[in-house]
C-alpha cells in the first residue's frame, strides 16, 4: 500500500488552483449538460492522450496497428509541435496520456517529450508492450519523469502470450520490466508507478492467478486486468472470456452477443478529455483509432479554437440524441474500463 501512497501523492502534488478549478468547471457542465439536454462547455480537457506514433513492432489481432489497417499515415509525433502544444494547455492540463495507437518506444523522442511534459509539472503516463525496455531505455525512462508505466503482459507463458500479442517475446518484456524496477531501486526513485496490464481474454484467462504472482516476484507494482474489446462480437468471439465479470459482451437467450453496459446518451469523456494524434488532428476519444471523426487540425488552428468549435459542438450535441447511431460508441464500455483486483 506504501507504493500506491507514492503514486497518489505525486499525483496530488500536481494539481495547482487553476488545475483543480478547471476541473470543477468542466464537471459542472458536464452535469448542467445532463440535466438540460444541450451541450454546456466551460473549461479546457485537464486530460489529453497525445500519440507517440503509428507504428508498432506486433501484429496484435484486435488492433489496427497491429493489423496494419490504418488509413491514416503512419508516422511519428514531432518534438517541436509537441513542445509548443503543451506551452498552450498545460497550465489546466492535470493527465497526459502518452499512448493511442502504435508502441511509444518507437518514437526515437518519445522519452525527451516525457521529460519536456513533467517539466511542466503534468501528470504522465504511457502504456507500452515492453519490447523496447533494454537497460539503457529503462534508465532514461527512470530520469524522464514519467509517472505511470504501463506495460501489457497478457499471458505468463510464452504460448498464452503470443496467441494475442502476436511476434511477441514474453521473455523480453519481463526482462524489461526488471530493468525498469532495478533503475527505480538504483535510482532511488518513486516513480514511474509500474503496472503489469493484463488483457483478459478466453485463451489467458485461466492465468489471471498467474499474474499476480509474476509481478510480485519481479517487484511491479500493480496488476489491472482489463476487458478486451473485439470488433466482431454478435456471434461470439474466440477471444471472448468465459469469466463474464471480465467480458464486455453478453451472451443473449437467441445466441448472439451484446455489448454488456448500457449505452447512455451522455460521455463524461468529451467534456474533459480528447486525443491529438501524431500528425496533430484532434479527435473525441480512445475508441476512434482511425481518426475518422476529426474535430479539428492543430496544425491550422490552436487547440482553443478546435475545442469550442461548431465541429465539437455538433458532435457533442449528436451524442445526447443518441450514441448508437454514432459507430465508435456503440462497442464502447464509457472510457476504456479497467478492473483491477
Amino acid at each position: 500500500m506504501g507504493i500506491y501512497i507514492h503514486d497518489i501523492t505525486g499525483f496530488l502534488k500536481k494539481i495547482t488552483l487553476r488545475r483543480a478549478a478547471n476541473a470543477v468547471a468542466l464537471y459542472s457542465s458536464y452535469q448542467l449538460t445532463k440535466i438540460w439536454g444541450k451541450p454546456l462547455q466551460w473549461g479546457v480537457p485537464m486530460t489529453i492522450s497525445f500519440e507517440p506514433t503509428t507504428a508498432c513492432n506486433l501484429r496484435c489481432p484486435e488492433c489496427p496497428s497491429g493489423l496494419r489497417i490504418f488509413t491514416r499515415e503512419t508516422g511519428n509525433l514531432k518534438e517541436d509541435f509537441f513542445r509548443t502544444t503543451i506551452d498552450d494547455v498545460y497550465k489546466d492540463l492535470i493527465y497526459l496520456i502518452f499512448y493511442f495507437q502504435g508502441e511509444p518506444y518507437i518514437n526515437p523522442k518519445f522519452l525527451d517529450m516525457v521529460k519536456y511534459a513533467c517539466t511542466k509539472g503534468i501528470y504522465t503516463i504511457t502504456s507500452t508492450n515492453g519490447h523496447f525496455l533494454n537497460d539503457e531505455n529503462a534508465r532514461k525512462t527512470i530520469e524522464s519523469g514519467l509517472d505511470r508505466l504501463i506495460i501489457s503482459v497478457d499471458g505468463t507463458t510464452q504460448d498464452v502470450y503470443e496467441n494475442y500479442r502476436k511476434e511477441g517475446k514474453l521473455e523480453s518484456v519481463l526482462q524489461g520490466a526488471r530493468n525498469v524496477v532495478k533503475w527505480k531501486k538504483e535510482l532511488k526513485s518513486n516513480t514511474p508507478h509500474i503496472i503489469f496490464q493484463f488483457l483478459v481474454v478466453k485463451p489467458n484467462e485461466h492465468q489471471i492467478p498467474d499474474i499476480y504472482r509474476l509481478a510480485q516476484e519481479i517487484g511491479v507494482d500493480e496488476v489491472k486486468l482489463k476487458t478486451a474489446q473485439v470488433y466482431d462480437y454478435t456471434d461470439g468471439n474466440e477471444l471472448i472470456p468465459t469469466i463474464e465479470k471480465y467480458s464486455r459482451y453478453k451472451k443473449q437467450s437467441d445466441g448472439k452477443y451484446r455489448v454488456k453496459n448500457e449505452l447512455l446518451n451522455h460521455c463524461w469523456k468529451l467534456w474533459h478529455a480528447c486525443v491529438i494524434t501524431w500528425d496533430g488532428l484532434v479527435v473525441p476519444c480512445c475508441f476512434d483509432k482511425d481518426a475518422i471523426h476529426r474535430l479539428g487540425d492543430l496544425k491550422t488552428s490552436t487547440f482553443r479554437q478546435v475545442w469550442r468549435s461548431p465541429a465539437y459542438h455538433a458532435f457533442r450535441s449528436s451524442l445526447l440524441k443518441g450514441r448508437d447511431q454514432i459507430d465508435i460508441c456503440t462497442n464502447c464500455t464509457e472510457g476504456c474500463k479497467v478492473w483491477a483486483e
